[in-house]
């Protein structure tokens, strides 16, 4: 059903004169980083042409049908949240090691919200901007993390692999590639964090 909506987004795009190629195939892989390139494409495409004229009626926009469940209450936010901009909701903890402790990571976040108490209301809205430009670079590095990590494990086993059969000639070029390395690159020097490396 979502591939067909794509379709029917991109003949949209077409007729619109957008020149925006949707990358279905890697966007219905559910693949973190291609889903959240192009969430951040479509905001700024919407951002950059909405104009804000007139009130959208959604329900003029259905033709009068309803939508989901009708009897269920709204979520109403705290007012905590409302002013600094950061929702109170649970979330889970990443369970993946990290080389910097979590109170390192959240420190700007912490000062922001001295900030907001301190005064001044005109920041207010400025802070609340930075803070989630925090949250989103956040959720890419976490994002970019996740990438990294299982391409080291790729190439982890492919140099297993490729150890256990040095006989092949073809495999002692991988492994001349897989340890090349270019000019001004030096390789990290082993720190003894060996337990993190070897958890992949």
């Amino acid at each position: 059903e979502y591939i067909q909506n794509y379709k029917i987004l991109q003949s949209s795009f077409g007729k619109l004169g957008v020149d925006k190629v949707i990358p279905v195939e890697r966007l219905v892989k559910g693949r973190f980083q291609d889903n959240f390139e192009f969430v951040q494409w479509f905001k700024r495409f919407f951002d950059a042409n909405y104009n804000g004229d007139g009130e959208y009626d959604p329900v003029m926009a259905r033709g009068g049908e309803t939508v989901g469940n009708v009897g269920k209450p709204a979520v109403m936010k705290s007012p905590a949240a409302a002013k600094t901009g950061i929702s109170r909701g649970t979330t889970k903890a990443p369970t993946r090691t990290t080389t910097k402790s979590p109170s390192a990571i959240s420190k700007p976040v912490a000062n922001v919200k001295a900030t907001v108490n301190s005064g001044g209301g005109d920041n207010g809205a400025k802070i609340a901007e930075l803070t989630q430009q925090i949250n989103e670079l956040r959720l890419t590095v976490e994002g970019l993390e996740k990438e990294r990590d299982f391409y080291f494990g790729k190439l982890r086993d492919i140099e297993v692999t490729c150890q256990e059969n040095e006989d092949n000639e073809v495999i002692k070029n991988v492994m001349d590639i897989l340890y090349a390395t270019e000019d001004g690159f030096a390789p990290p020097e082993e720190d003894g964090n060996v337990e993190e490396e070897e958890e992949y």
